[in-house]
C-alpha cells in the first residue's frame, strides 16, 4: 500500500507540473521545452501567408526559428521579432510563458484582438513593439510588473480605455508611444515617476483634462508630443524648466491662455514648438529670441496680437516659420520689420504670415530670404507697396501667396523666372498692367489666380504652355481682346477657369472642347459673341457653366444634352433665340437654370428642373408659353384639329394589322428554323441557368449592331450598347466573334465562369444568346449589366479625339484598386472550384454609376484543379490558347507555365501600378531591361511622389498657399503603401508575391489609415422604408447593426463587407415579416447578404431558412460556429434558399459541414 501511496503521489505531481508547463500564466522558471509549446501555441493563432512560421517545427531547433532568437547561456528564447511579415490573426496569451523574453516587435502587421494580460509575466522584456496593426480593447494593467521595460510601443492601433496609472511603475521606461488610438481620460500623474523617460508620444487620441504638473520632474525628456487631442488650460509651465527638450508639440488642442513670458529661457536645445490649432492668446514672448536651436515655429490658429518682436537673426536654424491666422500687426508701417531679420535664417524653407492684420509695405527685403525658401505667404492681411523685382532670387519658390492686400503696381516680369513655382495667388489687389508673357516659362504652375485687380491687354498665349494648370481665375479686370486657343488646350484645367466680368471679346474658340476636366468655366459679363460652339458637349465634367451676360445668338445646342454632371447653367442675357431644347429637362442634377433676357420661344417644358419655378429663371423671353402654372406665363396655342388625326389612323390602322400578320408568318419560319438548327447544338448548363433572348431582339435594341452604338472591343468580340425588354432596360451586349480562332471556346470558357461566380465587383450577367442571325449563321453573345461610366482603360489614358472624363481622385483610385482586388480574391479563393481570370487589365474593369469596379472579360478564365490551387505550377500548360495581354501577362506564361493564382496576382501588381502612377507598362519609356515594375521598386520609397500621376498632387494643395503637412505625409504614407503593394504583386518570381487576400487588407488598411472613417450605422437609416440597396462596404464601422433597419421593407440588398461591425446574431427578428437580418432586420425579398470581415459571431439563425430570394450570402472572415447541413429542409437554411446559387463561410467561420 505505501508503494501504491507512492505512486499516485508521483502521478498527481508529475499532471500538476505538466498542468503549470502548459499554463499561459505559467512564467517562473520553465525550460526549453517551455519556450517550444509556447510558440507553437503562439503559431497556432496566427494568419501567416507568406510562411514566415514555416520553420516553426520540430524538424529544427527553435533557436534557428525564423523571426526568434535565443540566449547563448541558457537556449531560452530572448527576442521574437515577426515584425513586418503581413502577419495576422490574435497574440496568444502563452507568449506570457517565454520567461526569458527581452524584445518583442510585431511591427507594421495585421493583429488584432487584445493585448494579453500575460505580458506582464515577461519580468525580462525590455522592449514591446506592437506599432500598425488592429489590437483592439485597453493597455493591459498587468504591464506594470515588466520592470525592466524601456521601450513601449503601441502606436497606430485601435486600443480604447484609459493609460493605466500602473504604467508609473515603470520606472526604466524611456520610450512611451501610444499615438493614433482611441484613448481617453486623463495623462495621469504617475508618469512623473519615470524619471528616465525620453520620447512621450500620445498624439492622436482623445485624451482631455489639464497636463500634469509632476512632467516636470522628467529631466531626460528629449520629445512631447501630445497634439490631435482634447487637452486644455495654459501651457504647461511645468515644463519650461526640462533643458533636455527638444520638440514640444500642443497642437490642435485647447489650450489657451498666455504664453509664458520666459517659455524658452530653460530650453536650450528646444528645436521645435509647435503649438498651432489652440486659443492661446496675448502677445509672443521675446524671449523666443533665445531659442538659438529652434528650427519649427508654429504659433498659427491661436489668438495671438500685436507686434512681432522676436530677434530671428539669432535663429540660424529656422526652417520652418508659421504666424497664420492670428490677430498679429496693427495695421502700422512697422508691422514687418522683423521681415529683415529673417535674411540671417539660411535653411529657411516656409514662411507664412497670412490672415492677420499685418499692414505696411511689403519690404524689399524677401528679395535677400534664403534661396532655399519653396513656400512663402502674405495674403489676407493690409500690406501695400509693389512686389520686388528681386524675387526672382527665391529660385526654390513653389507657392507665393499675397492675396487680399493692397498691393499695387505690376506683376514684375521675374516672376516668370521661378521655374520652381506651382502656385502663384494674387488675387484681391490693386494691381495694374498686363499680364507677364514670362508666366508662359513656369511649366509646373497648377493655380494661377490674378481675380479682382486692374489689370489690363490681352490674356497671353504663352500661358499654354503652363501644361499643368489646374485653375485660373482673372475675372474682374480689364482685361481685352480674344480669348487665346492656347489657353484652352491645356487638358489638366480641372479646376475652374474664370474670366468673368473683363472686357474679352470674338467668339468662343472650338478649342474648348479640349477642357474635358473642367468643373467650373465661367466667361460672363464679357463681350463675346457668335454661337455656343458645340464642342462644349465634349466637357463632360463640367458642373458649373456660365456664358451670361455676352453677345451669343443662335440656339442652344443640341450636344449640350452630354453635359450629364451640370448643376448650374446660366445663358442669360444674350441673343439667344428658338425653342427651348427639351434635353434640358432630362439633366437629372440640374439644380439652376437661368435662360431670362434672350429671344427664346414656344413651350416651356413641365418636368425636370423646369417643374420648380425658383430653380429656373425665364423673364426676359416675350415669346414663351405654358410650363408650370406658377410661372404664369401665357397658354400655347391649340396644336391642330383632330381631323388629320383621325385620317392619318385610317391609314395606319389597316398597314399595322397587315405587319403584325407578316411578322407572325416569319417569326414561325424563324422559329421552326432555328428548332431545326439547334438539333445538333447541346444546351449548355449557361442556357438552362438564364432564360435565352432572340437575335431579332439584340438586333432591334443595338439598331442592328450599330457601330454608332459599339462601346468596346473585348478579346473575342464586339461590345454595344442596347436597350432590352419592354421597359427598354440599358444593357451592354457582349457579341462573340465566332470567325476569330479560339472564340467558341472562349464563348464556353466565360458561360462556365459566369454560370459559377457571383460577387458584387465581378460583372453581372442578365441573359445570353445562343442562336442564328437572320442569315443562318451562328450568333452567340452575352447581355450584360450596362457600366455607365465605361472601363478603367478610358479614365486612365484619355486620347485626344474621344469624350474625356474626368480625372480619377486619390481615394477613387483606391476604391477601384480595392474592389478588383476583392473580386480577384474571391475568384481565388471563395469560388468553387478556385477560378483563375487570366486577362486582368484595365480595359477588362468596368465602372458603374457609383465608380464601382467590376472585373468583366472571362474569355480566358480557368477553373483550378487541386494540385494547382494557390501555386504557381512550372509545368507546360494544359490549358488551350492561355495567351493574356503583353505587359500585363506573368512572365512565367511565356516559358509555359500553366495558370495559375500567382499569375492573376502579377496582373493585378501591374494594374494597381498603372492605376496610380498613369503608366502603361507597355510605354515606350520601358525598353529593354525597364518595366513599370523597376520603375516604382526603384521610386520606393523617398521618391514615390515622383512617378506618381501629377493630377494626384492637387490633393496636398489647398486654398491656403501653404500645402498641410499633415495630409501631405498622409497622402504620401498612402501612395507609398500602395506603390510597395503593386510591386510585391509583380515580383518576377512567383512565390515571392503577395496572396490575394493579403492585398485586400493591405489595401483596406492604408484606406482606413488614409481616410479614418469611423463610427457606427445610425439608426435613422431605419426610416429610409423605399430603401432598396444599402452598400457600406469597406469602412471602419463598429458596434451593433441597428434593429431600425427592419423597418426597410423594400431592402433587397444589403453589404456591410469588410468593416468592425460586433454583436449576436438575434434570432428573435424572426418578428419582422419578410426579413432577414444579420441582428436585426432584412427583408424575404433579399437577394444579396455580404456581412463578411467582420467580428460577428455566435450562431448562424434559423430564420434564414425564409430566404427565398436569396442568390448570394457571403458570412465569410467572422466567427460563426455552427453545423450546415445540406440534406433536409428542417435542418439547414442551405435546403430552403431555393434561389441561393453562392454560399461563402470559409476562413474565420467555424462552421462544420454536414454530409
Amino acid at each position: 500500500m505505501p508503494n501504491i501511496s507512492i505512486s499516485i503521489s508521483t502521478i498527481l505531481v508529475w499532471c500538476f507540473s505538466l498542468l503549470l508547463i502548459n499554463s499561459p500564466s505559467f512564467s517562473a522558471g520553465g525550460t526549453y521545452e517551455t519556450d517550444r509549446l509556447a510558440l507553437l501555441a503562439i503559431k497556432s493563432q496566427l494568419h501567416d501567408p507568406s510562411g514566415v512560421t514555416s520553420s516553426w517545427n520540430n524538424a529544427i531547433n527553435l533557436c534557428q526559428w525564423m523571426g526568434v532568437s535565443c540566449g547563448h547561456r541558457h537556449q531560452r528564447v530572448t527576442e521574437l521579432d515577426l515584425s513586418n511579415q503581413r502577419i495576422g490573426g490574435v497574440l496568444s496569451p502563452y507568449v506570457g510563458n517565454l520567461s526569458f523574453l527581452r524584445y518583442i516587435n510585431l511591427a507594421d502587421n495585421g493583429f488584432h484582438g487584445e493585448i494579453p494580460q500575460e505580458i506582464g509575466n515577461l519580468l525580462r522584456l525590455k522592449k514591446l513593439a506592437l506599432p500598425n496593426n488592429s489590437f483592439s480593447g485597453t493597455i493591459p494593467t498587468n504591464l506594470s510588473r515588466c520592470s525592466n521595460l524601456i521601450h513601449f510601443h503601441v502606436s497606430n492601433n485601435k486600443l480604447e480605455g484609459q493609460i493605466p496609472k500602473e504604467i508609473g511603475n515603470l520606472l526604466k521606461l524611456q520610450t512611451l508611444a501610444v499615438n493614433d488610438n482611441y484613448l481617453t481620460g486623463q495623462l495621469p500623474d504617475s508618469v512623473g515617476n519615470l524619471s528616465d523617460l525620453e520620447v512621450i508620444r500620445i498624439m492622436g487620441n482623445s485624451l482631455g483634462g489639464k497636463i500634469p504638473s509632476t512632467l516636470g520632474l522628467l529631466r531626460n525628456l528629449v520629445s512631447l508630443n501630445v497634439a490631435e487631442n482634447k487637452f486644455s488650460g495654459m501651457f504647461p509651465r511645468s515644463i519650461c524648466n526640462i533643458s533636455s527638450l527638444e520638440l514640444i508639440q500642443l497642437a490642435l488642442n485647447r489650450f489657451s491662455g498666455n504664453l509664458p513670458f520666459d517659455i524658452v529661457v530653460n530650453l536650450p536645445n528646444l528645436r521645435a514648438l509647435a503649438i498651432g490649432g489652440n486659443n492661446f492668446f496675448g502677445s509672443i514672448p521675446y524671449s523666443l529670441s533665445n531659442a538659438s536651436n529652434l528650427e519649427l515655429l508654429d504659433l498659427s490658429v491661436n489668438q495671438f496680437k500685436g507686434n512681432v518682436s522676436i530677434d530671428f537673426s539669432s535663429l540660424k536654424n529656422l526652417l520652418w516659420l508659421n504666424l497664420e491666422q492670428n490677430n498679429l500687426g496693427t495695421g502700422t508701417a512697422t508691422d514687418l520689420d522683423f521681415v529683415t531679420f529673417l535674411t540671417n535664417c539660411s535653411s529657411l524653407k516656409a514662411l507664412s504670415l497670412a490672415d492677420n492684420q499685418f499692414g505696411g509695405e511689403l519690404p524689399h527685403s524677401i528679395a535677400n530670404l534664403s534661396s532655399t525658401v519653396i513656400n512663402f505667404g502674405i495674403g489676407r492681411n493690409q500690406i501695400s507697396g509693389t512686389i520686388p523685382p528681386g524675387i526672382r532670387n527665391l529660385v526654390n519658390l513653389i507657392g507665393f501667396g499675397a492675396e487680399e492686400n493692397q498691393l499695387h503696381g505690376t506683376i514684375p516680369d521675374a516672376i516668370g523666372e521661378l521655374k520652381n513655382l506651382q502656385k502663384l495667388c494674387m488675387f484681391r489687389n490693386f494691381l495694374q498692367g498686363r499680364i507677364p508673357s514670362g508666366l508662359g516659362n513656369l511649366t509646373k504652375l497648377a493655380n494661377l489666380e490674378l481675380s479682382s485687380n486692374s489689370l489690363q491687354g490681352n490674356i497671353p498665349s504663352s500661358l499654354g504652355n503652363c501644361q499643368n494648370l489646374m485653375s485660373i481665375t482673372a475675372s474682374q479686370n480689364k482685361l481685352t481682346g480674344a480669348l487665346p486657343y492656347q489657353l484652352l488646350s491645356i487638358t489638366t484645367l480641372s479646376l475652374y477657369l474664370d474670366l468673368s466680368n473683363n472686357l474679352l471679346n470674338g467668339s468662343l474658340p472650338l478649342q474648348v472642347g479640349h477642357l474635358k476636366n473642367l468643373v467650373i468655366l465661367d466667361i460672363s459679363s464679357n463681350q463675346f459673341s457668335g454661337v455656343i460652339p458645340v464642342t462644349l458637349s465634349t466637357c463632360v465634367c463640367l458642373e458649373y457653366l456660365d456664358i451670361s451676360s455676352n453677345s451669343f445668338h443662335g440656339v442652344i445646342p443640341l450636344s449640350l444634352s452630354f453635359l450629364k454632371s451640370i448643376k448650374e447653367l446660366n445663358v442669360s442675357s444674350n441673343n439667344l433665340s428658338g425653342q427651348i431644347p427639351e434635353f434640358l429637362k432630362n439633366l437629372s442634377v440640374l439644380e439652376f437654370l437661368s435662360l431670362s433676357y434672350n429671344h427664346f420661344e414656344g413651350e416651356v417644358p413641365t418636368k425636370g428642373v423646369f417643374s420648380n419655378k425658383t430653380k429656373i429663371s425665364l423673364q426676359g423671353n416675350m415669346k414663351l408659353c405654358g410650363g408650370i402654372d406658377e410661372l404664369h406665363l401665357p397658354s400655347c396655342p391649340s396644336k391642330g384639329s383632330r381631323k388629320p388625326k383621325i385620317i392619318l389612323l385610317k391609314v395606319l390602322i389597316p398597314v399595322a394589322v397587315s405587319s403584325l400578320i407578316l411578322s407572325s408568318c416569319l417569326t414561325i419560319v424563324y422559329a421552326r428554323k432555328r428548332r431545326s438548327a439547334q438539333k445538333f447544338v447541346d444546351t449548355s448548363p449557361m442556357e438552362k441557368q438564364f432564360p435565352m433572348v432572340s437575335y431579332a431582339e439584340l438586333s432591334k435594341g443595338t439598331g442592328e449592331f450599330s457601330s454608332s452604338n459599339m462601346i468596346g472591343q473585348g478579346s473575342f468580340g464586339y461590345v454595344y450598347k442596347g436597350t432590352l425588354g419592354e421597359d427598354e432596360m440599358i444593357v451592354a451586349v457582349k457579341v462573340i466573334n465566332l470567325k476569330y480562332k479560339g472564340a467558341s471556346r472562349s464563348f464556353v470558357a466565360e458561360c462556365e465562369a459566369l454560370r459559377n461566380i457571383r460577387h458584387r465587383n465581378l460583372i453581372k450577367i442578365i441573359t445570353i444568346c445562343s442562336s442564328t442571325d437572320f442569315k443562318g449563321a451562328d450568333f452567340k453573345a452575352f447581355v450584360f449589366e450596362y457600366m455607365e461610366n465605361g472601363s478603367l482603360k478610358d479614365w486612365l489614358h484619355q486620347s485626344d479625339d474621344q469624350v474625356e472624363v474626368c480625372k480619377l481622385s486619390l481615394i477613387q483610385r483606391v476604391n477601384i484598386a480595392i474592389d478588383v482586388a476583392s473580386a480577384m480574391e474571391y475568384l481565388h479563393h471563395h469560388c468553387q472550384p478556385p477560378m483563375v481570370h487570366g486577362d486582368l487589365k484595365p480595359s477588362n474593369v468596368l465602372l458603374d454609376h457609383d465608380m464601382v469596379a467590376h472585373v468583366c472579360d472571362f474569355g480566358l478564365a480557368k477553373f483550378l484543379s487541386d494540385h494547382q490551387f494557390d501555386t504557381a505550377v512550372n509545368a507546360p500548360s494544359s490549358s488551350i490558347g492561355l495567351k493574356g495581354t503583353v505587359g500585363y501577362v506573368a512572365p512565367e506564361y511565356g516559358m509555359g507555365s500553366e495558370a495559375s493564382m500567382t499569375g492573376d496576382v502579377y496582373s493585378f501588381g501591374i494594374l494597381l501600378l498603372e492605376i496610380f502612377t498613369g503608366r502603361r507598362p507597355i510605354d515606350a519609356v520601358f525598353n529593354e531591361g525597364h518595366s513599370l515594375h523597376e520603375f516604382a521598386k526603384t521610386a520606393l520609397p523617398e521618391k514615390v511622389m515622383e512617378i506618381v500621376d501629377p493630377s494626384l498632387l492637387i490633393e496636398v494643395m489647398t486654398n491656403n498657399f501653404m500645402i498641410r503637412e499633415d495630409k501631405r505625409v498622409k497622402t504620401e504614407e498612402c501612395l507609398n503603401a500602395i506603390i510597395r503593394t503593386g510591386v510585391l504583386c509583380s515580383m518576377e518570381s512567383p512565390f515571392k508575391r503577395m496572396d490575394m487576400r493579403d492585398v485586400v487588407a493591405k489595401l483596406c488598411h492604408t484606406r482606413e489609415t488614409f481616410l479614418g472613417r469611423r463610427g457606427s450605422i445610425p439608426s435613422g437609416v431605419g426610416n429610409l422604408t423605399k430603401l432598396a440597396s444599402l452598400d457600406l462596404g469597406s469602412n471602419i464601422l463598429q458596434g451593433n447593426i441597428p434593429s431600425s433597419l427592419g423597418n426597410c421593407q423594400n431592402l433587397n440588398m444589403f453589404n456591410a463587407y469588410q468593416n468592425k461591425l460586433t454583436e449576436y446574431l438575434d434570432i428573435s427578428i424572426n418578428s419582422f415579416h419578410s426579413i432577414i437580418s444579420l441582428s436585426l432586420g432584412f427583408l424575404k425579398s433579399i437577394k444579396e447578404l455580404n456581412v463578411s470581415r467582420n467580428n460577428l459571431f455566435d450562431r448562424i439563425p434559423k430564420f434564414l431558412e425564409n430566404l427565398s430570394f436569396l442568390e448570394f450570402l457571403n458570412l465569410s472572415y467572422n466567427h460563426f460556429k455552427d453545423e450546415v447541413s445540406t440534406k433536409g429542409a428542417s435542418r439547414s437554411f442551405v435546403a430552403e434558399c431555393e434561389a441561393l446559387r453562392n454560399i461563402l463561410l470559409c476562413a474565420e467561420c467555424r462552421i462544420k459541414r454536414i454530409k
